[in-house]
C-alpha cells in the first residue's frame, strides 16, 4: 500500500470493501496490483470517517455519492451565476 493511502488511514481490506460496494474501482498496475488515484483515496478517507462514526459501509458509500453530486451541482450553479453576471442584464428587443 502506498504512502498516500497510509496517510489517509485506509487499509487494503477497507479499499476492497469500497470496491465491492462499487464506490471506487481500482486501477491495475502492470504486475496486476491494485492502484488507486489520489481522488479515490480521498473518497476512501471520507468513507472511513463515516464508518468510524458508526455509519454502515453501505450507507457511507451512498452518502459519499450524494455529497459528490451536490458538489458538482454547486460548481455548475456557481459557473452559471458567474456567466450571467458577466453577461449583464438581458436587453429588450
Amino acid at each position: 500500500m502506498g504512502r498516500a493511502a497510509e496517510m489517509l488511514g485506509t487499509t487494503p481490506a477497507f479499499l476492497r470493501a469500497l470496491g465491492e460496494h462499487r464506490l471506487i474501482t481500482p486501477l491495475r498496475s502492470e504486475g496486476g496490483h491494485r492502484r488507486y488515484s489520489r481522488y479515490q483515496l480521498r473518497i476512501a478517507a471520507r468513507a472511513r470517517e463515516l464508518v468510524d462514526q458508526g455509519t454502515p459501509i453501505e450507507a457511507a458509500c451512498r452518502i459519499i455519492v450524494l455529497e459528490d453530486q451536490l458538489e458538482e451541482a454547486q460548481r455548475i450553479n456557481a459557473e452559471y451565476c458567474r456567466a450571467t453576471e458577466t453577461a449583464g442584464p438581458p436587453t429588450a428587443a
